[in-house]
């Protein structure tokens, strides 16, 4: 673990309690970062993206105008 600290800059501090069991969550978290959801904008004549093979202004984009 130090070494992976060690490499990324991070400052640490490491404590063992021997009767609990390791919890390595917050440096995954680190190392693994969420990444936005990017989503692209649907066209009104585009197939709809729920896969009913309709147009999206005929099915989900309907109640969008």
């Amino acid at each position: 673990m130090a070494e992976i600290c060690a490499k990324h800059g991070w400052d640490y501090i490491i404590g063992f309690e021997p009767d609990k069991p390791e919890d390595i969550s917050d440096l995954e978290k680190l190392l693994n970062p969420q990444k936005p959801a990017i989503s692209k904008k649907v066209g009104r004549n585009d197939p709809c993206p729920c896969g009913s093979g309709k147009k999206y202004k005929k099915c989900c984009g309907i109640n969008s105008i």
